[in-house]
């Protein structure tokens, strides 16, 4: 099927093929690299402008990496030094990087919806890196990506999302990636980060460790978004983690080949431990190298790429 979306804003709105199909062409992209190709001249003479209004160093990067896998000419857009410190509004800067030339932009930014906002100003593509807590869409697919890759279909596949459910974008753009293809999601932590409403997406939501896990295939590990709670949603991180922390005990209740993910930055000691983190059921290393390929998929085909010509290739 042709791709017809200019613009990659959530997962929340791309139907099954589609996911399919950004898959397949990442798939294609990732065999190419693997036999020694360092890029493909897909987007040769195109400028891509990444444009990230919040900290970031795993999906800035990759993004900037996959720009240049395909050839496209890449600028990294620096906040702190940038007319946005004077009150320059997003629309002023996102169009005067057009005004400059730029054939695509890649946002990441405080605020929920400002990709949605901008892709209806700007005649280019506009491609969601995180809104607020809303979604990170390219996270999403490339976390199932990684799991289609050990697991093959996700068809009643038992994963669990666990941590702060409530502020994460990853959890969301997750669990619309992982029910669409059929997987049966629990998320799980505190009754203050995953409230009761999150079962309106599909999923089941749970406040017992130990149940959640037993038998998982996957646990996704989250992180505490301080940056985003206005109170304190537990009473301390020592807590949360002597409740909710994996540990090689609770690992035990696991699936024996359960894979253990994290979309990072990791924290260390608090929601999951080094020892766990580094071992052998551990894919988040792999997670953050299959993002280059997933990331030069959106781009191709948001670029207007042919997904056939790419996966005539594999």
């Amino acid at each position: 099927m042709p791709w017809n979306r200019r613009h990659l804003l959530t997962i929340e709105e791309l139907s099954v093929a589609e996911i399919g199909q950004i898959h397949a062409t990442a798939a294609a992209f990732k065999q190419i690299l693997g036999q020694g190709g360092k890029s493909v001249p897909a987007l040769r003479g195109q400028t891509i402008v990444n444009l990230f209004l919040e900290p970031s160093t795993r999906t800035r990067l990759a993004f900037e990496m996959a720009a240049k896998r395909l050839s496209a000419d890449v600028i990294a857009f620096d906040a702190a030094s940038s007319s946005t410190t004077k009150g320059e509004t997003l629309r002023d800067t996102a169009e005067n990087i057009r005004a400059l030339g730029a054939d695509m932009i890649i946002l990441r930014h405080a605020a929920a919806g400002s990709p949605l906002y901008l892709s209806r100003l700007l005649d280019i593509p506009v491609i969601n890196a995180g809104d607020g807590a809303h979604e990170h869409p390219t996270q999403g697919l490339l976390d199932t990506f990684t799991m289609q890759e050990h697991l093959g279909t996700l068809k009643g596949r038992k994963v669990v999302i666990l941590g702060d459910i409530l502020f994460s974008r990853v959890a969301r753009s997750n669990i619309h990636a992982l029910t669409k293809l059929g997987a049966a999601v629990t998320v799980v932590g505190p009754s203050t980060l995953v409230p009761q409403w999150f079962t309106a997406l599909g999923v089941t939501v749970s406040h017992d460790l130990r149940g959640a896990l037993a038998g998982a295939e996957v646990v996704m590990l989250l992180r505490i978004q301080h940056e985003r709670q206005m109170a304190g949603m537990f009473p301390s991180l020592g807590e949360y983690t002597g409740m909710f922390g994996l540990n090689k005990a609770r690992a035990s209740w696991l699936d024996p080949q359960a894979l253990i993910m994290h979309p990072g930055p990791i924290n260390r000691g608090v929601e999951i431990d080094s020892e766990l983190a580094d071992g052998a059921n551990s894919v988040i290393l792999e997670q953050v190298a299959n993002g280059i390929a997933v990331r030069m998929a959106v781009l191709y085909l948001c670029a207007g790429g042919n997904p056939e010509a790419i996966a005539a290739t594999e």
